[in-house]
């Protein structure tokens, strides 16, 4: 089923395992599910917003009490205060006089601070189209990748995983696991170097004409200098199969990590270069204001979100159904 590392250039048998049928289950539309995933940020956040505007003004005692609800939402203090700013210059200029529309113009000015992180991915540049993927251990950096591949095949386009996570035990096998479940190929080794398994994997997409390259690394803590420093040779040797690539490396972020993610972010990006963002488990806590704070502190495009454990609950992010998930 699997293709292991080797000369192999043929395409996998059929896998010998029913698939799962994920058709049984009741289609629900994404922005009911995004809405779903964050009700313990809308309850922590949107829910408490009403009482705040009740009085209908803005006034420095609102604004005093919104600094508190801001914070305490993971929003983090540089979005607040740029979005009690952004509140009270719209309120001077617009005269807001009403809870509904005091709201309506906090939500307008989330959504243009969230905006730009708003960037899909463009998977038409490369042929294998080679993406790294990083992340602390826990983050749901393996779940992602499965996510991923399906999401990807949805679109037509073939997948091959590299099982470039030969430190974490069970982790080769949990990325096979989830390759039978897509039927998509896993290129591994019992054991060994993770950027030699990477290196063969792109050859053998090259070799087999596949459209996209998933190559998951060991999940490690930025604090990890030596860790961090072998990641940093897997990008130098996915250069080295593809001058090129990796065309987009992907850091995975656990949301209910909170503030905490922005220094992940930042130390990988030192070290790997980090290009796009997925973030995962915002079902999980009420911390998904973190959005906001990556958006003024580091401002990595979100390529998608996760807001479930299902194979298909994670979606390329958008500002404007994030923001009416938060604020509806």
């Amino acid at each position: 089923m699997f293709g292991f590392l080797k000369k192999s250039t043929g395409q996998p048998p059929a896998p010998t395992s029913p698939a799962v049928n994920e058709s049984a289950a009741p289609v629900v539309p994404w922005r009911q599910r995004l809405k779903a995933g964050l009700a313990r940020t809308r309850a922590q956040f949107s829910g408490k917003l009403k009482s705040l505007f009740s009085r209908g003004k803005v006034d420095d005692e609102l604004l005093e009490d919104l600094e508190s609800l801001l914070l305490g939402s993971d929003v983090g203090l540089d979005a607040t205060q740029h979005l009690l700013y952004q509140l009270k210059m719209r309120a001077k200029r617009d005269r807001l006089d009403t809870p509904e529309a005091i709201q309506r113009a906090l939500s307008e000015i989330f959504h243009d601070l969230l905006r730009p992180l708003e960037e899909p991915l463009d998977l038409t540049t490369h042929r294998p189209f080679i993406i790294m993927i990083a992340g602390v251990n826990g983050a749901g950096k393996t779940t992602s990748i499965g996510k991923l591949a399906k999401h990807f095949q949805a679109q037509g386009r073939s997948v091959l995983l590299a099982a470039g996570d030969t430190f974490r035990a069970a982790a080769r096998e949990q990325l096979q696991a989830w390759g039978e479940r897509n039927n998509v190929t896993v290129i591994s080794q019992q054991s060994g170097d993770p950027a030699a398994v990477i290196f063969d994997a792109i050859a053998a997409a090259r070799a087999r004409g596949i459209d996209i390259v998933l190559a998951d690394t060991a999940g490690r803590l930025p604090t990890q200098l030596h860790l961090m420093e072998e990641i940093a040779k897997v990008r130098r040797v996915i250069q080295k199969a593809d001058p090129s690539g990796p065309h987009e490396t992907l850091l995975v972020l656990d949301a209910t990590f909170g503030q905490n993610t922005l220094q992940q972010v930042m130390a990988f990006d030192k070290a790997i270069q980090v290009t796009g963002l997925v973030l995962t488990k915002l079902d999980g806590s009420a911390k998904g204001g973190v959005v906001a704070a990556i958006a003024r502190q580091c401002p990595k495009p979100i390529r998608f979100i996760g807001v479930g454990e299902g194979i298909d609950d994670l979606r390329p992010f958008t500002a404007r159904d994030f923001v009416d998930a938060l604020f509806e």
